[in-house]
């Protein structure tokens, strides 16, 4: 009988296929090399935080997360919270408590249409300037104690200098 050898004489791989039999040949490489050649698309694709070094994350009893509520939604629950009792209205005007509730921070996304005087530990300036367009107030708390009331600032709005103008010339000098 002949050997598989003598048989294979003349077919160049032998029946092996190319690259076939010769270490780690149809695998493009033994285990990860060629993670940043040949196969960087698979890393990318597939495992995009194999290389570099993981993240640095704090502790969870050190983060804290604040409770917030936008303007648009403030306006939203208004009548919901004089229903639970948890907002008054006198006259025309709404006086919320949002510390009461839990609610740590007012920001300024949306619109408010009625007037409304918010107590809350933090307020976002844009916030602010929103109840006071709508003809509200803002009441920030520190430590469960009246702050003060704040009022949008005129003065801190710059105005836009022309070019040409006095005032520009004296600050190129």
């Amino acid at each position: 009988m002949r050997k598989r050898t003598e048989k294979m004489r003349g077919s160049r791989t032998h029946g092996r296929g190319k690259k076939a039999g010769r270490g780690a040949g149809k695998r493009g490489g033994r285990g990860n090399a060629g993670l940043h050649k040949h196969k960087y698309i698979t890393t990318v694709k597939f495992h995009p935080d194999y290389f570099g070094r993981p993240p640095l994350k704090r502790h969870p009893s050190l983060v804290t997360h604040k409770v917030i509520i936008n303007i648009g939604q403030l306006d939203e629950f208004l009548p919901k919270f004089v229903e639970e009792g948890k907002a008054e209205k006198k006259g025309d005007k709404f006086e919320v408590n949002l510390t009461d509730q839990g609610v740590d921070k007012l920001l300024g996304a949306g619109s408010i249409k009625s007037p409304v005087k918010v107590t809350v530990d933090e307020a976002t300036p844009r916030a602010i300037e929103k109840v006071e367009k709508a003809g509200g107030e803002v009441v920030i708390l520190e430590d469960g104690e009246e702050l003060e009331t704040v009022q949008a600032d005129p003065e801190d709005e710059e105005e836009p200098v022309e070019a040409g103008s006095p005032e520009d010339s004296e600050n190129e000098s």
